[in-house]
């Protein structure tokens, strides 16, 4: 074990002096926020992979497959695969061609100020849910790895502050530079543990033919109430996903239109067939050790996450751990620093500034770097709070968005006819209706993101097609835009 944790201890401090080497390239707010729009393909790609690919992918989904199979997991791999596939087709060039330096740009250009703080606003909420989902893992890991001598509150603490302290000076750089270095980490050291565990579970074919025996591949529901369970998920995900700014950030960090499109949309794919792998080694753990079913009955949630780290640490030779927990850490330090990143540009460039319009850049800069430390601490607060599996959080998380952006963000970039009275009314009344109905009907047949999402379309309507009470205060996308 001491080995082990010294591996880890050196891994986080080559990670950390990455990100302070890619810090040198920050002259000016926008090398911070889109890493001055220069990412080759593979580095772009690489950023996309990595950011998608979070604790959620290997701990989570992985063991929520291995106890729901693939009808416990619709929203992710399956709709946030679709999202950035979506993203690519249908907003790539548009955002690269309107040279925005984030997704509340487009609201203000499209709709004015008072949408444009309202819809980022609630962009930056949902990724409370996220990002402490990322910080609740790497914890968990510093928290397992240490016997329990660290305490999980205090373990996820320190996992804040290692994120911080290498993204708070190079921003979207050093994201950028550590997540091409940890996906190689990433897919090098996942498949390395599932040959292994392969292996102790008797071989890849048995562990398939037993997924299949058990129903893991059944992914039909077994009512409507499950049908409908089923879409908001998805939807949450594949839609919901969408106006988000991490993706926004990755598509306009590309060095032209074209890397733009195809970096989002090889990243996803990549992502889709990869995040295939923790589901195998989680299952192969199970057929391998029936045992380590029983976290799945257990009252926290959160305890299903250790299906993966007692597997490895208990039937692992070392090199195995380091490769694990290698991978393991790559997969949350690249999700949580674009996490952390991306809503403290939305919350600065588009909640904050239009108040303290005349913040020249350098000033503009020193305020992203209070942001993002006020940012992890609230998301800190969340995580230490909260008892629902990675999973769960990072789906709440984007039923924010679902409800009260994605009609706006669809509707201002192909309908000509979307007024600034419409956005408010879709975005207010998006997320009015989804609290109300998650509140006061959680038992409803509907779910409440799919009643916000549907309110959201039709207020969109109406408010944009009634005679407006509300002056228009945006301006049409430029026909360039779309050629």
């Amino acid at each position: 074990m001491s080995s082990l944790i010294i591996f880890v201890a050196f891994y986080l401090a080559v990670t950390i002096a990455i990100g302070l080497i890619a810090a040198r390239r920050v002259q000016n707010s926008a090398d911070y926020m889109v890493a001055g729009r220069s990412l080759p393909l593979y580095m772009n790609m690489a950023t996309v992979f990595a950011t998608w690919f979070g604790a959620e992918t290997v701990l989570s989904i992985s063991a929520t497959f291995a106890r729901d199979g693939l009808g416990g997991i619709p929203g992710d791999p399956f709709g946030a695969s679709l999202c950035l596939v979506l993203a690519a087709l249908l907003f790539a060039k548009l955002f690269y061609r309107m040279n925005l330096l984030t997704i509340g740009d487009f609201y203000k250009q499209r709709y004015g100020k008072t949408v444009e703080v309202i819809t980022s606003f609630a962009i930056v909420a949902s990724y409370l849910g996220w990002t402490s989902a990322q910080m609740t893992a790497l914890g968990l890991v510093i928290h397992v790895l240490s016997g329990g001598a660290v305490s999980l509150s205090a373990a996820i603490v320190i996992g804040g502050l290692v994120v911080l302290i290498y993204t708070i000076f190079g921003g979207m750089w050093s994201v950028a530079f550590t997540d091409l270095f940890q996906v190689v980490v990433i897919i090098v050291g996942l498949s390395l543990v599932a040959w292994l565990v392969s292996d102790m579970a008797g071989g890849t074919q048995k562990v398939i033919a037993q997924a299949a025996a058990d129903g893991k591949f059944n992914w039909i529901p077994a009512d409507s109430k499950g049908w409908w369970a089923m879409a908001g998920a998805f939807f949450a995900f594949a839609f919901g996903s969408i106006p988000q700014q991490d993706v926004f950030q990755r598509m306009t960090s590309a060095k032209d239109e074209k890397t733009a499109m195809r970096g989002t949309m090889f990243g996803g794919l990549i992502y889709f067939a990869f995040a295939f792998v923790p589901m195998f080694i989680a299952y192969a753990a199970v057929v391998s050790d029936p045992a380590v079913a029983k976290l799945f009955g257990a009252e926290d949630a959160r305890e299903i996450q250790k299906v993966l780290p007692d597997l490895v640490l208990g039937k692992m030779p070392l090199w195995a751990q380091v490769m694990f927990f290698g991978a393991l850490l790559s997969a949350i330090l690249s999700t949580a620093s674009g996490a952390l990143l991306a809503p403290t540009s939305l919350f600065t460039e588009n909640v904050l500034k239009p108040f303290v319009p005349k913040m020249n850049d350098k000033q503009f800069l020193f305020t992203l770097r209070i942001v993002l430390v006020t940012f992890t601490a609230i998301a800190l607060l969340f995580a230490l709070n909260s008892t629902s599996t990675m999973y769960e959080m990072v789906q709440n998380a984007y039923n924010v968005t679902l409800a009260g952006a994605f009609i706006p963000l669809v509707a201002g970039a192909y309908w000509k006819r979307a007024t600034t009275q419409g956005a408010m009314f879709a975005a207010i009344g998006g997320l009015a209706v989804w609290l109300g109905a998650m509140n006061f009907a959680p038992e409803s047949l509907i779910p409440a993101n799919l009643l916000g999402l549907f309110a959201s379309a039709v207020l969109m309507l109406l408010g944009s097609l009634a005679p407006q009470i509300i002056k228009n205060a945006g301006h049409p996308i430029p026909k360039h835009a779309f050629d």
